[in-house]
């Protein structure tokens, strides 16, 4: 006899075992209707699930957080489904749920075409409308493999072989005639899927990630509660195109890529100007939180990575070679380097914290298929510290760090930050007791300062849990970039000390922090984030002065020297071209001032003001229009962004 306790406390009790459906429907039939799963015990199920001990139970509806992974993952088995009857003979092999949608790699001779999606999101509709009924079984393992061995399905013979042990049981979905391996939990009936859906590319995937097996065919496709929300999502597709810093960086003449060095970027002299200023900014934070900028090599011997921990864990990341028959590593990341700084001369309690900072060129062997412009680049800066401090010392050194990180990035514009806790993965080093520890520090300095924060179980760093700070962009969008990681390991694997105040040798916590993360990507960001207008501060060129006639030409040179001289960055055209041509061209350079020089704003040394929106702002003298620029420059420093 069952007891079941819903969320706002109250319990039915019944007199057998009961499923999610029939307790929604117990409380009410609106509510039965709107079922989609179940939560048991805090455990996503099917509503068809059986709860036959007391429980606590939770009806998921579409208002959950949970439905979205719902929908997604049941939009891939539709598209499955609408595949294999379309095009009989086609294998299927992984779909799962991703961020935003849902893929599904199949197997098929002939390539799939743009004509073929619609037809496929168009037989999907149709196996909504059918409103068949998705039920899961459970199959002998031997009767799956020959199930689906009869069927042709090969893929799925290997999953089950490999991921299945001997004498489990496999988990199996039904809609109708077709059916698949899968743990689910999914939706009642595809009915439920409704409408706000729709397929949006095809790409190449090789079987299991690994470039050395069969490539296959992905369909990619995105899924919503509704179609309200899939119009919006597609708004913000476009939108996003718009910002893609891929097109913005050619446009703009800010970088480029090219095959003779895939996932480096190439930087011209503007984009240059943008990664000075943010590195500048940066090191002005250093600085101010008292930091050593520090430099260390680019190759280091592959027994110190051995010894760090990364070798075993990164290799297949590292750009490696051989010299004087030793091995060596194109550093990957800077901290083992930080420590052999730290190592050098005997170091006191007095000396901690001691903070080390370098704009560390790495390098990491990312798959082809994943480069991304600035974003996923094989080549980049991670603006990377280190804090060694004493156990009595770490958890004021957290909070100093938050801080500092939520300062940076409301100085570049970002005020909408989602904080995650990430804890011990399976694969680690150091005992728990020093987890423990980490975890706890991590934790308590997110309380105090009372801030918002999802826990994230087995996603910390093998060294250390972490605390991850994530951007919410200008169009919604979500980018992790910061983090703070607490390591107790990394320091004695390498030989750190400091001499306690007991004249003791006691090895330090060593904190790795991040903010931007990677220099380029975040810089990507910015540009996307902004469209290309930068803020004042920010942009390579910060006005642009523009003659009507070659009769302003002195006057015009003169400006810009002025505005030059006053720290400001400054060009001037003189060409013979149309004053509106040239406020067309400047404009679309997202210049963020364009400064007309005439006869008339000659004879009075003035200029005509216009903003890179269009906005005519008057005539302004130029002392004027110096204290204007100086001003909304500093109000950076403020946390005031013109955007």
């Amino acid at each position: 006899m069952p007891t079941i306790t819903l969320p706002d406390g109250s319990q039915r009790q019944y007199e057998g075992p009961v499923t999610v459906q029939a307790i929604a429907a117990d409380i009410g039939a609106g509510l039965a209707k709107a079922t989609l799963a179940g939560r048991v015990n805090g455990q996503l199920v099917d509503a068809a699930y059986l709860v036959a001990d007391d429980a606590e139970v939770a009806i998921v509806t579409s208002r959950d957080e949970a439905a979205l992974e719902l929908l997604r993952h049941d939009a891939a088995h539709v598209m499955a489904q609408a595949v294999q009857e379309l095009y009989p003979g086609t294998q299927v092999t992984i779909g799962p749920a991703i961020e935003n949608g849902f893929y599904y790699d199949f197997a098929r001779d002939e390539p799939f075409t743009p004509d073929d999606l619609t037809a496929i999101e168009q037989r999907m509709h149709e196996i909504v409308k059918r409103d068949l009924p998705i039920q899961r079984e459970v199959w002998e393992r031997e009767q799956a493999k020959t199930v689906f061995g009869d069927l042709g399905e090969a893929y799925k013979v290997e999953i089950i072989n490999d991921i299945i042990p001997e004498g489990e049981e496999v988990s199996v979905y039904r809609q109708g005639d077709w059916f698949d391996v899968c743990r689910g939990p999914h939706l009642p009936s595809t009915g439920k899927l409704g409408n706000g859906f729709k397929l949006t590319k095809l790409a190449g995937a090789y079987w299991r990630g690994d470039s050395s097996n069969v490539m296959l065919q992905r369909i990619y496709g995105t899924a919503w509660r509704d179609k309200k929300e899939l119009k919006a999502y597609l708004r913000r597709l476009e939108e996003a195109e718009k910002r893609d810093h891929r097109k913005l960086g050619k446009q703009l003449d800010l970088f480029h890529f090219q095959d003779e060095a895939p996932g480096m970027a190439f930087w011209h002299q503007k984009g240059r100007i943008i990664y000075r200023q943010v590195e500048e900014y940066m090191r002005g934070k250093l600085d101010e939180y008292g930091y050593q900028e520090v430099e260390t090599p680019q190759v280091l011997d592959r027994s110190l990575w051995e010894r760090s921990g990364h070798w075993e864990k990164f290799a297949d990341d590292m750009f490696t070679t051989q010299l004087d028959e030793r091995d060596y590593a194109i550093k990957p990341m800077n901290c083992p380097g930080h420590i052999q700084i730290f190592n050098q001369g005997l170091k006191s309690y007095r000396e901690l914290p001691l903070k080390i900072a370098e704009f560390g060129v790495v390098h990491r062997s990312e798959p082809s298929g994943t480069l991304h412009g600035l974003m996923r680049a094989r080549r980049f800066t991670q603006d990377d510290a280190h804090v060694f401090c004493t156990e009595e010392q770490l958890q004021q050194e957290v909070a100093t760090l938050i801080e500092m990180v939520f300062e940076t990035y409301h100085d570049f514009g970002f005020d909408q930050i989602d904080l995650a806790l990430s804890l011990r993965p399976e694969k680690r080093v150091g005992s728990d007791d020093l987890w423990d520890k980490g975890e706890a520090a991590l934790d308590k300095a997110l309380r105090d300062k009372e801030l918002e924060f999802r826990v994230q179980p087995g996603e910390g760093a093998f060294y250390g849990p972490k605390i991850e700070f994530t951007l919410r962009d200008s169009i919604g969008r979500t980018w992790q970039c910061g983090t703070i990681q607490v390591d107790f390991s990394m320091p004695g694997r390498l030989g750190a000390y400091y001499i306690g105040e007991d004249n003791a040798k006691q090895v330090p916590v060593m904190i790795h922090r991040a903010i931007l993360g990677s220099m380029e990507r975040f810089i990507g960001i910015l540009i996307e984030h902004y469209a290309g207008a930068l803020p004042l501060w920010l942009a390579p060129v910060q006005a642009v002065v523009l003659t009507i006639t070659d009769h302003q030409r002195d006057y015009a040179e003169q400006v810009a020297k002025v505005l030059r001289d006053k720290g400001f960055r400054v060009d001037s055209d003189l060409r013979n071209e149309k004053i509106g041509f040239k406020i067309r061209e400047h404009t679309l350079q997202k210049v963020p001032y364009l400064l007309v020089a005439g006869d008339r704003e000659m004879e009075s040394q003035t200029l005509a003001l216009r903003n890179r929106q269009g906005t005519d702002l008057g005539v302004v003298g130029l002392d004027a229009l110096a204290q204007r620029l100086g001003a909304e420059v500093a109000e950076r420093a403020n946390g005031a962004i013109q955007s």
